[in-house]
């Protein structure tokens, strides 16, 4: 346990690099204030805050634990997901947001049905829709001002959004509220991964990146209880158009807030990422984080050094070429790796999974459970999720993308079969819906009942390890340095614009050719198999310069590189690097110095 003293002045910057530390202090014109801060890390570096605020505080160098504070971002996403099913199915939501077929003037038992399935498509397409504006500006402001600022900012909409959200008087404003909302979590979604990528090593990146999923798994399932909890505020499920409590889905809207506000704070003691530094030629401060979060505070350890050496030689190539557009992501030489990264993103989409997790009340429903039970067992799904994703955290980067992705694949075909066959040969047809819901449009009883709950659980348990964590964790590791902000921006605006599509197709979908949805689901799955299988290249195990190789080689694929069933990865060479091994950093160094006269070669022709 440390102690940090804060104190105001006048304004200029200046900055101070140790062998273990990063010190800046920065000065303003304010009325001079101290502030005393505790922090329970055992560093002693400190970092830029800006603004002329003198700060003498600890920067973490401990990747587990900047990890663990940078995917709070992730946990937003989680948030909005639970906090919207798990109250879409309450009396109280039902009947404040109220424009279904037991709308005003309402029937006699004064039972609401809710928002129509149109209108609540748009609720819940609201958030995914202006996340995928939200992605499309973090490139910009990521370039330009940081990756740690970019998330910062996130930060900051998310509680507008929040603030909006909670304070909803109507339709309009909730879906203004999750608008803003989703400009942050686009934000986040798109910076959180490159953050971490540009800070891990290659054999960690694959698990600190995949965190992003398991702080979404967490944060679904963390909201989803406090919903549960609150929704028997009042007069719980047997609430009516006239006595139901507002504070059911006020306070969780308004919990939500809390971990934006966590994660600003928390930024404050994390540091920028060195890639991002070299590309602004602040050299000093990328070594000196080198340092500190791989080399355990040496700047001249074997390993800081290669990695040093190999950021260098790309950013000098780079430094010849103008800042990227978007425009420019899809010439020849870029579209292949821009359009992996897009596909991933919009598989991870297709394969369903958010739309098992906004909708899967209607799914419980339709096997025959009601009321609490529809919502105790929806909860199971977020357990299940929270647990199988341990797995890829621990040896994702042992198995490799390509195979997590096909294996994940082919699992989620089947149980996305499976589903269709039941309810097909089992289910029976509600016209109007289960309880005036239209969306709960067929019934099934007993054996099949379970049986479409189970294969709904295998089906997450199956997503969880696999398409979950390496989509994200994918698409950073693709780009090059210079494209990596916009390009990883560009693919994550992808992922919103399905997300948006889907939130507005599925209500309709599941109210109109129910059983077929799961048939187009698992259809895409199929595509989703051939596609990786022979345009995925293996990223795991590589360094982020050292994956330039399999785009850019010779003998491979015009405009693809290396066709993707041949490539591989070595977990055991890539430890040995790490581990400080001269000859295989030697082989690195090696590798660099022949990519950075290739890229010579190509800018002085």
């Amino acid at each position: 346990m440390r102690v940090v003293f804060i104190s105001c002045v006048f304004l200029t910057v200046e900055k101070s690099f140790s062998r273990h530390a990063i010190y800046l202090s920065t000065r303003f014109s304010l009325v001079p204030f101290s502030v005393l801060i505790v922090v329970p890390f055992s560093f002693t570096p400190s970092f830029p805050l800006g603004l002329g605020l003198t700060v003498t505080m600890f920067v973490v160098g401990n990747l587990y634990v900047i990890t663990a504070v940078s995917v709070i971002g992730g946990a937003l996403f989680g948030f909005d997901i639970s906090s919207m099913s798990a109250i879409i199915g309450t009396p109280a939501y039902k009947c404040y947001f109220n424009h279904g077929p037991r709308g005003p003037p309402f029937n006699d038992d004064d039972i609401c049905s809710g928002l129509s399935s149109l209108a609540q498509g748009g609720v819940t397409a609201a958030m995914p829709g202006g996340s995928w504006l939200g992605a499309l500006i973090s490139g910009f402001i990521s370039d330009r001002l940081g990756r740690k600022y970019a998330i910062m900012i996130g930060c900051v909409i998310w509680v507008i959004g929040s603030v909006i959200v909670c304070a909803s008087q109507n339709m309009g404003m909730l879906i203004a509220g999750r608008i803003i909302n989703g400009l942050s979590v686009g934000i986040e979604s798109a910076q959180v991964p490159v953050y971490i990528s540009e800070l891990s090593p290659p054999s960690k990146r694959g698990r600190l990146v995949g965190s992003q999923q398991w702080a979404i798994t967490w944060g679904i399932l963390i909201m989803y209880y406090i919903s549960f909890g609150c929704s028997y505020i009042g007069h719980g499920n047997q609430s009516t158009s006239h006595n139901y409590s507002e504070s059911v889905f006020r306070i969780p809207w308004g919990v939500q807030a809390v971990p934006a506000v966590l994660l600003f704070f928390g930024m404050m003691i994390l540091p920028e990422s060195p890639r991002w530094l070299a590309r602004k030629d602040r050299w000093e401060e990328c070594q000196s984080v080198l340092g500190l979060v791989h080399g355990k505070g040496d700047i001249n350890s074997p390993f800081v050094i290669a990695e040093m050496q190999e950021i260098r030689d790309i950013c000098e190539f780079e430094r010849e070429n103008k800042d990227v557009s978007y425009l420019e992501l899809f010439e020849p030489k870029m579209i292949h790796r821009t359009m992996t990264g897009v596909w991933t993103q919009i598989w991870s989409q297709l394969t369903g999974m958010n739309v098992m997790m906004y909708y899967i009340t209607y799914v419980f429903t339709m096997a025959g459970y009601k009321g609490d039970a529809t919502l105790l067992a929806s909860s199971i799904q977020y357990i299940i999720n929270v647990i199988m994703t341990v797995p890829a955290l621990i040896w994702v980067d042992r198995w490799g993308r390509r195979p997590t992705l096909l294996i994940g694949a082919t699992l989620m075909m089947i149980w996305m079969f499976a589903n269709a066959g039941i309810m097909a040969k089992y289910g029976v047809v509600v016209p109007d819906g289960i309880d005036g819901v239209a969306e709960a449009s067929m019934l099934l009883h007993g054996a099949p009942a379970k049986g479409l709950i189970a294969c709904t659980y295998l089906f997450v348990a199956s997503y969880a390890p696999t398409w979950g964590p390496v989509s994200w964790v994918y698409p950073p590791e693709l780009y090059p340095l210079r494209v990596r902000g916009k390009a990883v921006a560009l693919a994550t605006s992808f992922n919103w614009a399905f997300n948006t599509a889907l939130g507005l197709f599925v209500p309709t979908a599941f109210a109109t050719i129910r059983w077929q949805t799961y048939i187009i689901f698992g259809v895409f799955l199929v595509a989703m198999i051939i596609h990786v299988f022979f345009l995925f290249p293996e990223t795991s195990g590589k360094s982020l310069e050292e994956i330039e190789e399999i785009f850019e080689d010779p003998h491979g694929i015009p405009y693809i590189g290396t066709p993707a069933w041949k490539t591989t990865h070595d977990t055991k060479r890539t430890m040995a690097a790490e581990s400080g091994d001269v000859e295989i950093l030697g082989e690195r160094l090696a590798g660099a110095e022949k990519r950075s006269a290739a890229h010579t070669e190509v800018v002085d022709a």
